[in-house]
């Protein structure tokens, strides 16, 4: 009797603390903690999706309307590749509806959609891609480059969205792949971007492309040195700009330099993600797939790193008085 005693005591104290640490898992995912994470002005962020729902493209999907029940995001910033692997051909595209419209059919993900081009919309039909703004209500693309501002409580913010496939040259030196890559004016975009920040004036400006300034990855780095020759520069010059945020790498990074005022945010792939290890810079990183809340106020932006579990695993904070 005594042995059973204690082997129903041991029982029970194991139940418990699986009891315990199941409740410690669920309260990062509970829509009290995801209140939390709203703001004024309250976005998503995704990117790298394309994978016709497989992987972990459609249980991310589900999440991001779940937590958008609570959160109410603005819009959603898709930061490229939302359709591997050859891009498309047309509006018609049966792609559209097995990589974006029946997957992010929450009703809470009927909102705008704001777009840029990554590596492998260039490998098809680019022009398809803006075009779609045609046919979807809340596909929102008006050209290839192009800003948004939003504003709510007093809170402004604008996000700027650049076309990096064309600034960098192994894409533009391979037009049997990406046909559209060296059609685009460089230096046209370059003055634009120059210009766009140059005259903003809100209280947080946000750059985005599908391309990393910094990363740690198995990609070719040439694709960052481009970046940093090209972008980098004017990015810095009027220092107003808070966060560069961008896919492509499959994974979470955020990373720092020292004397640069910007936070390089690569924000991971919604669907399929890879490996990471930290490199100069490295504030943090993650091979889990989700994607990011970006929650401003007049004072503070944030940008959470939600994993497929709906748990925040970083946070980039940037303050002001």
């Amino acid at each position: 009797m005594r042995l059973k005693s204690k082997l129903h005591t041991l029982a029970s104290t194991a139940l418990a603390v699986l009891m315990l640490a199941a409740t410690t898992v669920a309260m990062g995912q509970t829509p009290a903690d995801w209140k939390k994470l709203k703001g004024d002005i309250t976005m998503y962020m995704a990117n790298d999706l394309g994978r016709n729902g497989y992987y972990d493209q459609k249980p991310i999907a589900e999440l991001m309307g779940r937590m958008g029940e609570t959160l109410k995001p603005k819009c959603v910033i898709a930061a490229g590749d939302v359709h591997h692997f050859n891009g498309i051909q047309s509006v018609n595209d049966p792609l559209w509806m097995t990589n974006y419209e029946l997957i992010y059919s929450h009703p809470q993900l009927m909102i705008n959609w704001f777009p840029v081009c990554g590596n492998h919309e260039y490998r098809g039909n680019t022009q398809a891609v803006i075009d779609y703004s045609n046919v979807s209500r809340r596909w929102v693309m008006p050209s290839r480059y192009y800003y948004k501002v939003f504003s709510s409580k007093g809170t402004t913010v604008r996000v700027v969205f650049i076309d990096t496939t064309p600034l960098i040259n192994r894409y533009r030196n391979t037009p049997e792949t990406y046909p559209d890559a060296r059609k685009q004016n460089i230096d046209a975009q370059l003055q634009w971007i120059d210009t766009t920040l140059r005259e903003a004036r809100e209280d947080w400006v946000i750059v985005v492309g599908h391309h990393p300034i910094y990363a740690q990855t198995e990609k070719d780095i040439i694709e960052q040195e481009d970046m940093r020759r090209l972008v980098q520069p004017v990015l810095q010059r009027y220092h107003n700009v808070a966060i560069y945020a961008c896919g492509h790498i499959h994974d979470f990074q955020h990373i720092k330099m020292k004397g640069d005022d910007i936070d390089y945010v690569v924000n991971s792939a919604g669907a399929l993600a890879r490996d990471v290890q930290p490199i100069e810079g490295t504030v943090f990183c993650s091979e889990q797939p989700g994607f990011s809340v970006i929650a401003a106020n007049k004072t503070q932006l944030c940008l959470y790193m939600i994993d497929k579990t709906g748990k925040v695993l970083h946070t980039v904070t940037k303050t002001k008085k």
